[in-house]
């Protein structure tokens, strides 16, 4: 049940200009809602705002309840990550562009963010990836992802061509730019514009998409999300792994990266009424020409 909450975090978006007046007024706010208040360690240092006491991630999780960013999607991705194993419900106010998963509008925070915290709100889950590089049966590299797992040749290398299994099962052999493993959440971000569906953040499986295949008959898959994916690098240069926010460049032939599900789900909060189809139609504007 929807619980009233006591100490938030504040985190923003580091590289934004003159972004610490609206976090100083939401500190406030929050204050008068009877809230205790801390601020990101990162964002702290980037804003030079001492006024809150400044947490890291593992502090944020072990002494905060809910946690309010304010910024664009990447902002929400790269503490997303973060708090995930701490069960920390997060609260997007979107300063990006797009914001599909910080989805309060900046004009409206005070009117949303004061029922959230009371405890009147609704609540999703969103699935997470986890995996890494193996090269020769060792892993060199592991990482979590909301949104997705991208293999991708260099930036001056040709295509890189790809061995594909899914469940322990081949599927196929691709020479293209790269590869998307995709969660519902990541479906709205690089694999949309690859060319793959949109999912509902409630469906429980990946996308895998090609990025510009050299074989037009390679097209976008939905699969389970219970059989993890794990694609080979056959040939090409320079090729990287890409979790999310974080990167292992220069793979080598033979080196194999594995996706499955994570353990532990992010958890949003929303307004009273919030819907994931009011999100799609107004950020992709799906609404043009209806009178």
């Amino acid at each position: 049940m929807p619980t009233r909450f006591r100490h938030a975090a504040l985190v923003g978006k580091h590289q934004a200009q003159g972004i610490r007046p609206l976090l100083e007024q939401i500190a406030q706010f929050l204050t008068r809602q009877g809230l205790d208040v801390s601020v990101d360690r990162d964002t702290a240092m980037a804003t030079d705002w001492n006024e809150y006491g400044a947490l890291s991630p593992a502090e944020i999780g072990a002494q905060c309840d809910i946690a309010v960013v304010v910024g664009g999607d990447g902002t929400m991705l790269g503490i997303a990550r973060e708090l995930a194993p701490f069960n920390v419900p997060l609260v997007g106010i979107n300063q990006g562009r797009l914001g599909f998963i910080t989805d309060v509008r900046g004009t409206d925070w005070a009117e949303a963010l004061g029922p959230i915290v009371r405890g009147d709100y609704e609540e999703e889950r969103r699935s997470m990836m986890e995996g890494g590089v193996w090269r020769d049966d060792e892993a060199i590299f592991q990482g979590m992802a909301l949104n997705d797992v991208v293999v991708a040749r260099g930036p001056t290398a040709s295509m890189v061509e790809l061995r594909v299994d899914i469940g322990g099962e081949f599927v196929a052999n691709m020479r293209a730019d790269g590869l998307i493993i995709a969660s519902p959440t990541g479906s709205t971000a690089y694999a949309l514009s690859a060319g793959g569906p949109i999912l509902h953040p409630s469906v429980g499986g990946w996308i895998v998409v090609p990025i510009a295949s050299h074989t037009l008959s390679n097209r976008p898959i939905v699969l389970p999300d219970t059989q993890e994916v794990q694609v080979t690098i056959v040939s090409g240069k320079d090729s990287s792994a890409n979790f999310d926010m974080h990167s292992l460049a220069s793979l080598m032939h033979g080196d194999q990266v594995r996706v499955g599900r994570s353990s532990v789900a992010v958890r949003f909060l929303h307004p009273r009424g919030w819907s994931y189809y009011a999100t799609l139609r107004r950020k992709l504007r799906w609404y043009e020409g209806v009178v």
